[in-house]
């Protein structure tokens, strides 16, 4: 049995993109338009891992999840960090479009200082997350409700799939990659990440990796 759930795996892969981007903001040089319009492409792929998590989370996951015994009172409290993250995510957009489109030094360090802020408080909120139901997706792994909401989550276009998993095996551990091919048989999602995951491994990846 895989030692974390999916969801953790998933957690995993936001928490590289976060350290990933605050290291290149670091490290930025500017005028660079090069690197800002490279940051900017593996920003929208992020961005969008991110807020389609979350909207999944609210439409999926918390019905299911209080199905299997999480009170209410827990998902309400996941609720408003969500709400903490989107109000961040929002300040990170402006300010990587921003240094997309002049490169500058002032909105270098005003794009640093909004990843330094959504990586504090989405670390704050997934690791209060995981506290809270990792235990849970882990013991009710073979639960109809649990494994019925898996499936609801599988539901998305090819496309979408292969993007998904090129991203979330991008620098993942083995356990990481145990919990995913737990959930997703690994013939499955080899297939998919390479055949359909090219453009974020020709756009994306070489973002972090050159």
């Amino acid at each position: 049995m895989a030692t974390m759930s999916m969801n953790k795996a998933i957690h995993g892969a936001f928490r590289r993109d976060l350290d990933r981007f605050v290291s290149a903001l670091e490290r930025f040089t500017p005028g660079d338009t090069a690197r800002a319009h490279g940051l900017a492409v593996a920003w929208a792929n992020f961005d969008d891992q991110l807020t389609y998590h979350h909207e999944g989370e609210h439409e999926i996951a918390w019905p299911a999840l209080q199905a299997v015994g999480v009170s209410p009172e827990v998902i309400a409290a996941l609720d408003a960090e969500h709400e903490t993250m989107a109000a961040a995510l929002a300040d990170a957009r402006t300010a990587m479009a921003a240094l997309s489109g002049s490169a500058s030094q002032p909105d270098a360090e005003a794009a640093l200082a909004a990843l330094r802020r959504l990586r504090e408080v989405t670390l704050a909120h997934l690791d209060h997350e995981e506290s809270e139901i990792e235990d849970v997706y882990l013991s009710k792994h073979d639960d109809p409700v649990i494994q019925a909401m898996g499936r609801r989550f599988g539901r998305v276009s090819p496309a979408r799939g292969g993007r998904f998993f090129a991203w979330l095996l991008d620098g993942a551990s083995i356990d990481q990659r145990e919990a995913v091919t737990s959930m997703v048989p690994g013939p499955v999602v080899t297939v998919v990440s390479t055949v359909f995951g090219r453009g974020y491994r020709k756009d994306v990846a070489p973002v972090w990796h050159t």
